[in-house]
């Protein structure tokens, strides 16, 4: 049909239909697919289309088998959908008359119940009133209770064809006369669809006709069947929706205590026997029971809305409880599903379900882990922000367990198999600098990435834990911890013994370039990254040359024109020296990226405007940390006692500064001449605090999701320049010269590297490139001598 459709409709096709009379289940599934695939791709038009299939499609609805018979009806019913309405009235619709009379078998009615269920949207209401609602009544009235529990479900599609008007005077009496059907099936059919068309009809139909209707399922639900009351359980969220405003304050505790019984069906009847021993119809009503709690879970957030979050408290929190502690997984895991939706509603008062929170970190099951861990930074934020100022100033105290049940649950998933629950909670583990004081992050969280790294087999979680480290490292506060961390991953990874580990430094570099400005990743990994140039595993230089690109679009010329050359020399050593016929093809390739790729200057160019704003951005807010360390530091000298992170935590929420700021506003600091009075010193160091504890809630309240905005730009040859020319005033631009090499005299503290670091710092356009290279690159080559001379 794709290659030659008119020579297949006149050769094929009369084959095909001579071979299906007498074809087997395969082949006749197959060929319902296939008619269906010609009609999805279009292969002709649609009266060919009904000229040439539509015969066999429905001469086949009544196969013997009823798979096959429900294949060919999935057929038609798409086939209705694009059907011209004479085609549907002359070929489906007048056929139908006969086929739905009692005459006909079971299998056929059937089938005619889910057919009218379909058209009802291809006629207009007047149509519908004269040829489809007399079948629908008679088949309502069909002596079999299949037939009448099928029609019953395509009330609602007949309801939404028809109108309100013809809805209420047609489908509501036979929707009430099938809600007192013999059969439980039947009765249960006319409940939900009841339930979905509620929005139908008004206040005055719900109270006097379906709210009696509903109240008399519900008390008759646990004498009858426990299929009813697991369908109950899951529509009770929204019968309740749909219902809120005509209860009566009786009526309205009736159905939460209804709702309440449901959450603990089946926990009361505890027995000491072993599983062997109980009898099967006992289990497997204890698994209706366990499907009964699971739709309450599910329901649980409509039900807060039920009783409003004000009443949750004194209404729902137990029964809150006892969901989270259900001895069955499925329970858990849906209530795990439901918690951050559970902890929007309740908004100020989430600090409620604290307990619960730790309760399903610490669940023994990995899929209740997993469940939970989806919105966990949500959650957190919610529960560390959220309520009135009393909570919020005792926001870590209020979780004190929070934690130890953070690193339980992490080091439960890496004991175990599922290594994709283990990846996914370092992931999200990226909020917590948001969540908790910087210090507990690095004595708590930052040696465990690095352990993960070291030891992990599993790449997608070293990975994990390398770009969580790297967002640990981006927002941490104190700049001995952060030199600390970089002297780590440079030492135990990038010359580390294990090609694994060196390996994984690579990662680390490419997530250092996606996540920290590029002044950052020049200053301390630029030479670290190029020195594995000469690393003794072909897959390492391999892995090396592929991040060339990357790590050549952080320099900027003429600052960094000294890298630049260091870069090329490494590459021309690779070309000229590399024996590994497969890291030579990559590494020439590399070479006609790297000559393709335009160098970004010191000044801002437009191509690249975008890309030097964030990373300006970048700059600006690393800055602000360093600055932040040192302003706090003077304030605990002048003070005498040191600031905790709660009176932070508190004046930098109540700071209100805009995360970007335009280029052009100057932000004031001491001069490097030194001329300011030590009053205007005060000042301005007061002002500078007060801006950096703003930045610092800012910043990332962005959120850690920013940076996966990152590698887009951060990966391409785009760059942020800095604005040249410093003047004697005391006012600067936050650009790359943040991190630039000062006189000794006017460089604070703050901005000091580590003598053990080795540094690349960039120098300022009016030094020589030359000289500022020799000197920034001096402390580096005295640690790579030892490795170059054993190459």
């Amino acid at each position: 049909m794709r290659q030659n459709p008119a020579e297949t409709l006149r050769r094929v096709l009369p084959k095909v239909r001579e071979v299906l009379h007498v074809a087997g289940v395969e082949m006749q599934l197959t060929a319902a697919v296939s008619f269906l695939t010609i009609l999805q791709e279009e292969s002709v038009s649609i009266h060919t289309y009904a000229h040439a299939f539509l015969q066999v499609i429905l001469l086949h609805l009544e196969h013997r088998d009823a798979g096959v018979s429900n294949a060919w009806l999935e057929t038609l019913l798409s086939v209705i959908e694009v059907l011209p309405k004479e085609t549907l009235r002359h070929e489906i619709l007048n056929p139908l008359v006969s086929k739905a009379q009692l005459s006909q078998t079971v299998q056929s009615r059937l089938v005619s119940c889910k057919i009218l269920g379909k058209l009802t949207n291809k006629f207009d209401a007047h149509a519908i009133k004269r040829e489809i609602l007399p079948l629908v009544k008679s088949l309502c009235q069909d002596v079999e209770y299949e037939v009448r529990s099928c029609m019953c479900r395509q009330l609602e599609n007949i309801a939404q064809g028809i109108g309100t008007e013809l809805t209420k005077s047609v489908v509501l009496p036979e929707l009430i006369e099938l809600s007192r059907d013999e059969s439980s099936s039947v009765r249960l059919a006319a409940f939900e669809t009841l339930v979905n068309l509620l929005d139908v009809f008004d206040a005055d139909d719900r109270s006097q006709t379906i709210l009696p209707l509903v109240k008399s399922f519900c008390e008759k639900s646990f004498k009858a069947d426990e299929s009813i009351l697991i369908s109950l359980s899951f529509h009770l969220g929204k019968l309740c929706h749909g219902l809120y405003g005509i209860f009566t304050p009786d009526q309205h505790l009736r159905f939460l205590e209804f709702y309440k019984k449901l959450c603990t069906l089946g926990l009361q009847q505890e027995n000491g026997h072993n599983e062997n021993q109980i009898p099967p119809q006992i289990l497997e009503q204890e698994k209706k029971y366990i499907s009964v709690r699971k739709n309450c879970a599910y329901n649980f957030p409509a039900m807060i809305v039920f009783v409003d979050p004000k009443n949750f408290h004194m209404e729902l929190y137990s029964t809150f409880f006892c969901l989270c502690h259900d001895p069955e997984v499925p329970v858990r895991y849906t209530i795990a599903i439901c918690f951050y939706e559970v902890s929007k509603l309740l908004n100020s008062g989430v600090y409620l379900i604290h307990k619960e929170l730790i309760t399903l970190l610490q669940d023994e099951s990995l899929e209740v882990l997993d469940a939970l861990i989806d919105h966990l930074p949500e959650i957190l934020e919610l529960m560390s922000t959220g309520g009135e100022s009393s909570v919020q100033e005792n926001k870590l105290s209020s979780l004190p367990d929070l934690i130890p049940a953070l690193t339980a649950a992490e080091q439960r998933a890496a004991a175990s198999l599922k290594w994709r629950t283990h990846e996914k909670l370092l992931q999200k583990y990226a909020c917590l600098p948001h969540i908790i004081s910087s210090d507990q992050i690095y004595y708590r969280f930052l040696q465990r990435m690095f352990t993960i790294m070291m030891t992990n087999n599993v790449l997608p979680v070293q990975k994990a834990a390398s770009r969580t480290l790297c967002v640990f490292l981006r927002y941490n506060r104190k700049q001995e911890q952060r030199h600390e961390v970089i002297q780590k991953l440079i030492e135990q990874l990038g010359q580390g013994k294990s090609y694994w580990n060196r390996l994984r430094f690579l990662d680390t570099c490419e997530f250092i370039i996606e996540i920290f400005s590029k002044s950052f990743f020049c200053k301390y990994f630029f030479l670290p990254a190029i020195e594995l140039t000469h690393d003794p595993v072909a897959n390492v230089r391999m892995k090396l040359c592929c991040l060339l690109p990357k790590v050549k679009s952080t320099l900027k010329i003429p600052a960094d024109k000294h890298l630049l050359q260091q870069l090329e020399m490494c590459v021309r050593k690779l070309l000229c020296q590399e024996k590994d016929k497969d890291v030579l093809a990559i590494v020439k390739r590399t070479v006609l990226e790297l000559d393709r790729m335009e160098m970004s200057m010191d000044a801002f160019q437009k191509k690249f405007y975008e890309k030097d704003l964030l990373d300006q951005e970048k700059e600006r807010e690393e800055l602000l940390l360093m600055e932040m360390e040192q302003l706090e530091k003077e304030k605990q000298q002048n003070d005498g006692r040191p600031m905790s992170d709660k009176t932070f935590e508190k004046k930098r929420r109540d700071t209100k500064t805009p995360t970007t700021l335009p280029k052009n506003i100057p932000i004031s600091v001491p001069g490097p001449s030194g001329t300011s009075t030590p009053s205007t010193s005060k000042e301005v160091k007061k002002s500078k605090l007060i801006r950096s504890q703003s930045f610092n809630n800012q910043a990332f309240h962005a959120k850690y999701g920013n940076l996966d905005k990152c590698p887009s730009k951060s990966s391409t040859a785009g760059y942020t320049p800095s604005v040249s020319g410093l003047g004697k005033t005391s006012v600067i631009s936050l650009t790359d010269d943040s991190f630039r090499t000062r006189n000794a005299s006017s460089t604070p503290t703050s901005f000091s590297p580590s003598p053990s670091l080795p540094s690349t710092s960039r120098t300022g356009s009016s030094v020589d490139p030359k000289s500022s290279g020799s000197k920034d690159t001096q402390p580096r080559k005295a640690t790579l001598k030892s490795r170059k001379s054993n190459p």
